[in-house]
């Protein structure tokens, strides 16, 4: 019999460790950027910023039959923000990324839990936010169904401060519109996808509850906000693709202010060989009335920066309750080399709501070059500008300008795979 027992045990372990595995990733960037009029107007005399910030990340990944989990660390720093002789982070520039175990119940179902990266379709509502050197995650219990072409999300998460023993009054970490969107007191949704010959289809409904707010202090009482939508990518033929977005937003903005808002956008893709090209419209609604309703959209926890511009003049933590945007644009990707491509891409901005009766905003220029250097780095350098208008000035509340508002940037992407062990297989 422990013969028997023993024998079962070394066969058990052994299939066991027939899938394990281990990986270790590096993900370092650093990106110099000179600054005369990203995220806002510069006004006139003011000089241009000019500042290199980097981040060093490393992750640790580990698999078996039975789970999958990750866990890494990041240093977020702007160059020549520590003295160069001290023993101590005094920026706290060092913190958990990411933190989080998927459990596979079975063929079908999982459950993740922990701080993780919750991302999906286009980074409309819910995305990474890789741009941003810190990147976004969230603190939270996913369910996960996976069959064919068809998945299934339903995510949970609940935030406080610290320990509480006696009630669970909230209070949210930013400041100003951040503070409104962003930090959730507690969250549920739930995200659907189906993959057919032509066409995809998402569907999301997300409920954030927030803790009310008495100027800057957590009062008794919460308030829910719904987003709900649907995201759908359609294949015509090989050459031509059409994406399209439908959101809205419902419940309380703050107690007593109800909220209705939408956004829409299409956008018709053509890429008969090597280079692409696209055009697009999209409407965020506004607000420009003092009622008890807000009608502005906001794209809560999306990778903004992708969509409305660049230079991040818009819903970047910024722009909330606001005139909203419509944004037409159109875009092109050339491939330029082996291992290199080109995107222009221009975008004419105006506001849903109007400004003393004007409604264009502006005119922005984007232009990103891309040179692989490996198949793990890469050297990416950027130009924008800002055409801006007089009713862009009274949004900005900027009344003296620079003539000229614009942005570059140059960037450093290295994303090394360290280590990438695997279980040799054992043979009984």
């Amino acid at each position: 019999m422990r013969k028997l027992l023993l024998t079962f045990l070394i066969l058990l372990s052994t299939i066991t460790a027939n899938t394990q595995q281990f990986k270790i990733d590096a993900d370092y960037r650093a990106r110099a950027e000179y600054s005369n009029g990203f995220g806002t107007l510069i006004s006139s005399g003011t000089d241009f910023g000019l500042f290199v910030e980097q981040r060093a990340r490393l992750g640790f990944g580990y698999s078996d039959n039975y789970i999958t989990s990750s866990l890494s660390f990041q240093d977020v720093s702007v160059w020549g923000d520590k003295p160069q002789i001290t023993g101590k982070d005094i920026n706290r520039s060092l913190s958990l990324a990411e933190a989080w175990v998927n459990v596979h119940i079975s063929d079908h179902w999982s459950t993740k839990v922990g701080r993780q990266i919750i991302s999906y379709d286009d980074e409309r509502i819910f995305g990474g936010l890789d741009w941003a050197m810190q990147g976004r995650f969230h603190d939270a219990l996913l369910l996960n169904y996976k069959k064919a072409s068809y998945k299934l999300v339903m995510g949970f998460a609940f935030n406080q401060n610290a320990v509480s023993r006696e009630n669970t009054l909230f209070d949210p970490n930013n400041s100003a519109n951040a503070r409104a969107v962003f930090d959730y007191k507690s969250m549920a949704y739930l995200w659907m996808h189906k993959d057919w010959n032509t066409i995809s289809t998402s569907f999301l409904f997300l409920n954030n509850t927030y803790q009310n707010i008495q100027g800057e202090i957590p009062v008794k009482g919460n308030v829910n906000r719904q987003t709900f939508g649907t995201h759908v990518v359609a294949n015509s033929d090989k050459a031509l693709k059409f994406l399209f977005n439908f959101y809205a937003q419902t419940g309380e903005f703050s107690k007593g202010i109800a909220l209705n808002a939408y956004n829409s956008s299409l956008e018709i893709q053509y890429k008969p060989k090597s280079t692409l090209l696209g055009i697009g419209y999209e409407v965020l609604s506004g607000d420009n009335t003092a009622n008890n309703e807000i009608t502005s959209f906001f794209p809560v926890f999306g990778t903004n920066h992708k969509f409305n511009g660049f230079m991040d003049y818009f819903y970047v933590g910024n722009h909330a309750n606001n005139i909203g945007l419509r944004d037409l644009y159109a875009k092109a990707i050339f491939v330029t080399g082996k291992k290199s491509k080109l995107l222009t891409k221009v975008h004419y901005f105006s506001g849903d709501k109007s400004i003393d009766n004007e409604y264009y905003l502006g005119t922005e220029l984007d232009i990103v070059f891309t040179q692989k250097i490996t198949s793990y780095a890469s050297v990416k350098v950027g130009y924008s500008q800002m055409f801006a208008s007089e009713t862009m000035e009274k949004l900005k509340n900027i009344s003296n300008p620079n003539p000229i508002q614009n942005w570059g940037w140059l960037m450093l992407v290295v994303k090394p795979n360290l280590l990438n062990w695997k279980k040799n297989k054992e043979i009984i």
